[in-house]
């Protein structure tokens, strides 16, 4: 069975996603109730829901219709990534609001759709350590260049646990393989990083087979080792390179040569234990 950790949701009657504009394939609804019918029918059991970059106004709003959808008898939802800005003088009292909520289990900033100096400023670095040595985990979604910016932060707050997302997001559709793989084995060296085998097929042209991402895969999970990778679907962005059945069969096919427990690991079990899920 598998615990889905980057589960995207959109809806745009509750919510406003100024980015979709520019996506027009992702422009459009993507509700639960899609989502847990082809995730039930390919071992799904478990998924945290990732934010979506809504209108900063929206955050909190955000969260609270995930949180409906989790209340729900049976609802594979099992926490939130929810969105921040830590470059702003509120998230003090932001994170101070998500204390008590057990549906919060960690944060995100997106960090490659803004200047690449944001997370090296003074208010952003500060807030970031506000979360050092809390419950909550923080998502590094950055480009391969900005590798070495999501290392700071990590060096930054050692007792944090930072997830980086979607393997690093390597060009795949390029075949370009450096300097993603030298900064990989760079960030790999820092214990309070966890890598995501999340939704790769995105960065893929359409001609794309399982041995397309396989260098990219077997090189995160080489150097972060298996007991620091997690997966994701990271639907519907997914679906821009396949739909969620086609990357789950190929996670498989990806895995074919590793033990049991190296596949629960990865699948299951790390997600369980950074997320303190049941």
């Amino acid at each position: 069975m598998i615990v889905d950790t980057h589960l995207h949701l959109i809806n745009k009657s509750a919510l406003t996603y100024p980015w979709l504009t520019g996506v027009p394939a992702l422009d459009r609804d993507f509700l639960y109730s899609t989502y847990e019918a082809e995730a039930r029918r390919v071992g799904i059991e478990t998924a945290l829901h990732m934010e979506v970059d809504v209108d900063p106004g929206e955050m909190e709003l955000e969260t609270s219709e995930v949180r409906q959808l989790s209340q729900k008898a049976g609802s594979l939802l099992k926490g939130a990534i929810v969105a921040c800005r830590p470059e702003e003088d509120g998230f003090a009292a932001y994170l101070e609001r998500q204390q008590g909520d057990r549906l919060v289990k960690g944060f995100r900033r997106v960090l490659h759709v803004v200047p690449d100096d944001l997370s090296e400023g003074s208010l952003f670095r500060e807030n970031i350590k506000l979360l050092g040595g809390s419950r909550f985990t923080f998502d590094l979604c950055v480009l391969p260049h900005q590798i070495p910016k999501a290392i700071a932060l990590a060096d930054l707050v050692p007792d944090l646990q930072f997830v980086l997302d979607h393997c690093g997001v390597p060009d795949i559709r390029n075949g370009a393989e450096h300097p993603w793989r030298d900064h990989m084995r760079e960030i790999a060296k820092r214990p309070n990083v966890v890598a995501k085998i999340s939704g790769v097929v995105a960065y893929a042209d359409e001609s794309w087979n399982v041995e397309t991402l396989r260098p990219y895969v077997e090189h995160t999970i080489a150097t972060l080792g298996w007991d620091r990778v997690v997966w994701g679907s990271d639907w519907p962005v997914c679906t821009l390179g396949a739909n969620l059945s086609t990357w789950v069969a190929t996670t498989h096919a990806l895995l074919e040569h590793c033990s049991p427990d190296e596949r629960t690991k990865l699948l299951s079990a790390n997600a369980r234990r950074i997320w303190n899920l049941a």
